[in-house]
């Protein structure tokens, strides 16, 4: 493989999830010759789903790691370089962007794609962790329909929690709200329509204590806060995480406008940030909608914008030259 130490290329894109590969698919057919570096979750949040219906092209569907695995076979063949490697530090007081790798590899680039993502926010339990991709989600939308006329668990108690919820009913013959307060945090008006759906139950002053079954999910052990009693839900199939995203972006925090939770803010209609030459694009500045689908679109922006970005600088130096 090259050794990239010292160069400077035309487009960096830091993450490698729909819409990092998406964004490197593009650029190298505009022939911009894009690095990849593939970041702590090569593939992204797909890579630990199962199956993906929802996203076109794939009539039967497709396992999440397969597609991404399609994603990036698609975009190497037309010579995006997509390498291991955690982006560990960016200089961004000078251009071109100095990029660090593992804290150890330089490399320069005169334009960045930011497709670090957003990562679900866990319990941390570890029956969790081992059923997710088994009957364990954190996408109602991505993975409701495979739980029609079964009983799942969604835990939350905020907007979109209820939204969550509400999706769920279309499929679920059973919907119970795990919250830990006796109260929820949503919106009156999505309490209301959640609470009167007829389909749902709510546990209050309730935590997930356990995920039971091996290899799916098989029930869940649900505990009291008030009163430490644990119960039992055994025909559960289905457990649903609704606690909030964080968005993979701590990096460029100090330096691209984000919003209060972290998601960065970019121009309308467009993947710019307040930095000249940085773009973002993926779940790292979505945080309505997180589809594959979706974040692929805004991939392809990222690397119109970055490739038409270039060819303007490129037109105001060669100006520069001749005056």
């Amino acid at each position: 493989m090259e050794d990239i130490a010292g160069k400077t290329l035309d487009v960096i894109i830091v993450g490698s999830g729909p819409a990092g590969l998406t964004a490197a698919l593009y650029a190298a057919r505009a022939d911009l010759k894009p690095l990849v570096f593939e970041g702590p979750e090569p593939g992204g949040q797909l890579t630990t789903t199962t199956d993906v219906e929802n996203y076109p092209g794939y009539p039967d569907g497709v396992l999440g790691p397969k597609m991404m695995e399609d994603f990036r076979k698609q975009a190497t063949r037309f010579g995006a370089d997509c390498r291991w490697g955690t982006v560990s530090g960016i200089d961004f007081d000078k251009r071109p962007y100095k990029v660090t790798v593992d804290e150890k590899t330089e490399v320069y680039a005169r334009s960045l794609i930011v497709s670090t993502g957003a990562s679900a926010k866990w319990l941390g339990l570890e029956s969790e962790q081992r059923l997710r991709g088994h009957g364990v989600s954190a996408c109602a939308t991505c993975d409701g329909a495979f739980f029609r006329d079964q009983h799942v668990v969604i835990i939350g108690g905020g907007d979109t929690a209820m939204e969550e919820a509400q999706f769920l009913t279309k499929f679920a013959s059973k919907v119970t709200l795990l919250h830990r307060r006796d109260e929820l945090r949503a919106s009156k008006i999505m309490q209301k329509r959640t609470l009167d759906n007829p389909k749902v139950e709510v546990m209050w002053n309730s935590v997930l204590e356990e995920v039971l079954g091996d290899k799916v999910v098989e029930g869940v052990k649900v505990r009291n806060v008030k009163t430490d009693e644990v119960s039992t839900l055994d025909d559960v199939t289905g457990v649903f995480l609704a606690i909030g995203h964080k968005p993979n972006t701590d990096l460029f925090k100090g330096v691209l406008d984000m919003d209060e939770t972290g998601y960065i803010l970019t121009e309308p209609k467009s993947t710019y940030t307040n930095m000249p030459g940085i773009f973002a694009c993926g779940d790292a500045q979505d945080k309505d909608y997180r589809q594959a689908v979706t974040a692929a679109g805004t991939g392809c922006m990222a690397a119109i914008d970055a490739e038409r970005w270039l060819a303007e600088q490129e037109v105001a130096e060669q100006e520069k030259e001749e005056a």
